[in-house]
């Protein structure tokens, strides 16, 4: 299967810069791939299309404000992007310019509030960087830190927390999981009203997420690798959906390739699970442990458009897809919505 084939045209000017005032204002397209049906709504009806006993499965990993800017001890300028902490205050990273950081380097932040100094040269750019500092790193980070943006938003972001899903807990991630940031407290409040469940997993999303797929075949690329956890409680609640005959949708691809990870490893069942997971979902793939899903629109040629379109059938996706665009739906990280679920056309064949 030929990578070009997941190319569309994308007007510029949809690319969503900034968050909408209210998370749960966002559109909401609604896609059935067994009746080859979809529906213009707004995310705040998201309720109305779940019914009591399904569960809605979100992941709750935070964004580390991962980019900081300092300088060499001999004053030249720096940007280091913290990519994962390999152990105590030693972490991979990013940095620009790359060629001005060598071994035994030692930059500043804030004053000298942190300070680093590069003990390993990595592949493409990386260097591992040695932290020092006094008091509580997260704290520090959080004051001198910015929010990793995506690199198609270029617009600043004014206020950190919008990059932040209101129910993100576990601190780990390179970038947040988007489809989450729609959702407010009233949202979660009226899913459990309805008795829909809420489960809790956390995949922490690395920067690879970004990478664009080089191969020429989509069967040739490599995933990235990123660090997932499911509880015990989770899995036997995810179980008990499925025993009862009710939805499982996961927030995110994110939360469905935890899920699809979890539930092969475990032969149809989903269990405690903890672990690295590089499962690359593309047409051809078949799911088990989801009904549906919840997402953002994705960019052309990405591992994210071919993982929904294996979902809703590439075709009719591609055709949503065009349908989003002719109607100048937002697009990306801080863009609108989509439902994927069969069986979701009855809610507005009433």
């Amino acid at each position: 299967m030929k990578v070009d084939e997941f190319d569309f045209y994308l007007p510029e000017r949809l690319i969503a810069q900034k968050p909408l005032k209210e998370r749960d204002a966002s559109r909401l397209l609604v896609l059935d791939p067994e009746v080859k049906k979809w529906k213009h709504d707004y995310f705040s009806s998201f309720v109305d299309y779940l019914e009591e006993g399904d569960t809605v499965v979100l992941n709750d990993t935070k964004v580390l404000p991962a980019r900081l800017f300092g300088q060499k001890e001999t004053g030249g300028q720096v940007e280091v992007l913290l990519l994962h902490e390999d152990k105590d205050d030693e972490w991979e990273t990013l940095i620009k310019p790359a060629k001005r950081v060598k071994v035994g380097t030692v930059l500043s932040f804030g004053d000298g509030r942190l300070k680093a100094e590069c003990i390993e040269m990595l592949a493409h750019g990386g260097r591992k960087l040695r932290f020092y500092y006094d008091g509580i790193f997260l704290e520090i980070l959080e004051s001198l830190g910015e929010m990793p943006l995506p690199p198609y938003i270029k617009e600043t972001l004014s206020e950190k927390d919008r990059y932040q899903t209101v129910y993100a807990k576990e601190v780990g991630s390179a970038a947040a999981p988007t489809a989450g940031l729609h959702f407010t407290k009233h949202t979660l409040q009226l899913l459990k009203e309805k008795g829909i469940n809420i489960a809790n997993i956390t995949l922490h999303v690395g920067l690879g997420t970004f990478r664009p797929v080089t191969a020429e075949t989509v069967e040739k690329h490599q995933m990235h690798r990123e660090f997932y956890q499911m509880t015990e409680e989770v899995a036997t609640l995810l179980n008990e959906t499925k025993k009862n005959g009710k939805k499982i949708i996961p927030v995110g691809t994110t939360s469905l390739r935890t899920l699809e990870t979890v539930i092969q490893k475990g032969k149809g069942q989903f269990q405690k699970d903890a672990g690295w997971t590089d499962i690359f979902i593309y047409p051809g793939y078949t799911f088990q442990g989801i009904d549906g899903l919840l997402t953002n629109f994705h960019l052309p040629k990405s591992t994210l458009v071919m993982l929904v379109s294996a979902l809703a059938g590439k075709d009719f996706l591609f055709d949503a897809y065009e349908e989003a665009i002719k109607e100048e739906y937002r697009f990306f990280s801080f863009g609108d919505a989509m439902l994927i679920m069969k069986g979701s056309h009855h809610v507005w064949q009433q």
